[in-house]
């Protein structure tokens, strides 16, 4: 699932289209104020998109977290093109396995990453550890047609002898652990399948 012609294939997509509209949404959720100058945590952040954006309009500096180095070549190439390297940089951790690996930062961003593990309430826990001012997540919606897709899918990971599996985490266990980490839902906004919530730490 996680290849480099995955990543070759996020880099052509963003480059044609840039990020899609609840991405959009996800980084105009964050004030400019609270941009400016900013460390970026993108977990899970595949080539580094959101990121990127946030250091284009401001942000101070960025690190991308993967799981795997398939990503790596890609992110580089994305941060080269938009003149961001020596303020991008890439690295495979596991925040699980290893929390004290990774620095905090001000703004952390998890990005359809949840579902991707059978600890994405635990993820989303030490995320927001991480978090000085703001955490932002996306996650699946929770409705007949995402989980009857999420099924399908996992059916035919089944068949194909991958062990990668689509996890359905609820939303109330996803904020509650951000809200026990001291934040306070601040914005939501939503698509067909996709859901996502921006909090911050009350000032």
């Amino acid at each position: 699932m996680f290849k480099p012609k995955i990543a070759r294939k996020n880099l052509k997509r963003y480059r044609k289209k840039g990020l899609s509209a609840i991405e959009r949404q996800m980084v105009a959720s964050v004030p400019d104020k609270a941009i400016d100058g900013a460390r970026v945590l993108e977990i899970g952040g595949g080539i580094g998109t959101i990121q990127a954006e946030f250091l284009a309009t401001g942000a101070g500096e960025g690190e991308i977290i993967e799981l795997v180095s398939a990503y790596e070549p890609y992110a580089r190439e994305l941060a080269q093109e938009k003149r961001l390297e020596t303020r991008s940089r890439f690295r495979v951790a596991d925040i699980l396995a290893q929390p004290e690996a990774v620095a905090p930062a001000d703004i952390v961003v998890l990005n359809r990453v949840v579902c991707c593990s059978p600890d994405g309430v635990r993820l989303t826990e030490m995320a927001a550890r991480l978090a000085k001012r703001t955490l932002i997540l996306s996650f699946p919606r929770d409705r007949f047609l995402v989980r009857m897709v999420a099924s399908l899918m996992n059916s035919g990971q089944r068949l194909m002898g991958r062990s990668f599996r689509v996890f359905l985490h609820p939303r109330a266990s996803l904020l509650a652990a951000a809200h026990a980490q001291g934040f306070m839902l601040a914005e939501t906004g939503q698509n067909i399948a996709w859901e996502f919530a921006a909090l911050h730490r009350p000032d």
